[in-house]
């Protein structure tokens, strides 16, 4: 049975190894990160085994107890899987994401006894319950969600949205090829989990070269290439700083300030749309850039990001500058945003009675 396991699962284990190697080679992710990254290769891994076990005993009607345990943890296993997927893919997602998961898992331990998802026959042919579809349903789910979350926390460009859409692909094949292909399909789902979480992966280990590692959003470099890139569609730029960070670091220490920087390029993110993109420039200071948008698409846009801020406990301060006809160079308009922003700034301060040399 081992040499069996083996060949059904060669592919998948050469991946996962590769994956765990790549992991523990990198320098850019967080160790929370890698470790939600470990969990789900031992949950991929520990499934295959699961899935190969399962359908190696299938046409043996004495292991039918087996089975059908076994079968509760495949159903069960492929929503867990996609909920931590979520949870380490995206930033800040609460932990409550793993619930419709749970609560699955539970009416799957029912289902053992009573067959109200699934049961065997005295065939030993897989029988549907009333619930039969519901783990294709709560995995589908996950998997809009999830594709929901990314998109709108990328930062609305097309290099970040194609992996994103391979990886919609290859999860989203994993819930609708196995009313294409029948059970078939169960043998290279792990495959295709985890060729879509290392391709990923990859991805968003090259465009660390491109983002801010902590906040998500794109970096210094990445601004200047941009700006260099068909300035001329540029008609708009926002300035964001935000208020109070240092008194969050001295008072709070440097884990809540980074907190803090987190939820706030959470709120920008949350907030671009197409031709918007979010950049972080230095410690608390961003940058958004506007190609071809109406002076009322910036306006909605600081609205969206202030709504967002209002929210959470922090503050920032915006500025804008607009050039309705392209009269205004890009140092012109950044030093135009800047001051917009610096005088807010000083505002809020003055409305806060605070000392503004403390910030």
């Amino acid at each position: 049975m081992f040499k069996e396991y083996l060949l059904e699962n060669w592919a998948l284990i050469l991946i996962l190894f590769a994956f765990v190697i790549s992991l523990r080679t990198t320098v850019f992710l967080d160790k929370k990160t890698v470790m939600r990254f470990y969990i789900l290769i031992a949950a991929t891994f520990i499934l295959s085994i699961t899935v190969f076990v399962e359908f190696s005993i299938a046409h043996l009607s004495e292991y039918r107890t087996l089975r059908i345990v076994l079968m509760a943890i495949r159903y069960s296993a492929a929503p867990l899987i996609l909920a931590q997927v979520a949870r380490t893919l995206v930033k800040k997602l609460h932990w409550a994401a793993f619930v419709p998961a749970i609560v699955l898992t539970i009416i799957d331990i029912i289902s053992i006894f009573t067959g109200i998802v699934f049961a065997v026959d005295e065939n030993n042919a897989l029988v549907r319950g009333f619930l039969g579809y519901l783990p294709f349903i709560v995995a589908g789910a996950y998997c809009i969600v999830l594709i929901y979350l990314l998109l709108k926390r990328s930062n609305k460009r097309l290099i970040e949205i194609i992996p994103i859409v391979f990886l919609s692909l290859t999860l989203i094949s994993g819930v609708v090829f196995p009313f294409i292909f029948g059970s078939s399909f169960a043998n290279i789902f792990c495959t295709t989990i985890g060729v879509a979480l290392f391709a990923y992966y990859e991805f968003s280990i090259h465009m660390l070269t491109q983002k801010d590692s902590l906040t998500g959003l794109l970096n210094r470099q990445a601004y200047y290439a941009d700006v260099d890139y068909d300035h001329q569609s540029i008609n708009a730029i926002i300035s964001l700083d935000m208020n109070g960070l240092k008194v969050i670091n001295d008072n709070l220490g440097h884990i809540a300030g980074d907190e803090a920087l987190v939820t706030l390029s959470i709120c920008f993110m949350k907030a671009l749309k197409r031709r918007q993109s979010g950049y972080r420039i230095g410690g608390d200071e961003f940058i958004i850039i506007c190609r071809k948008n109406t002076e009322e698409e910036v306006i909605q846009l600081i609205d969206r990001i202030n709504k967002n801020i209002s929210e959470t406990k922090y503050t920032c301060s915006i500025g804008y500058s607009y050039s309705s006809n392209g009269e205004k160079s890009i140092d012109e308009m950044l030093k135009e945003s800047d001051e917009m922003m610096y005088a807010v700034k000083e505002q809020y301060y003055k409305d806060s009675k605070r000392d503004r040399r403390r910030y």
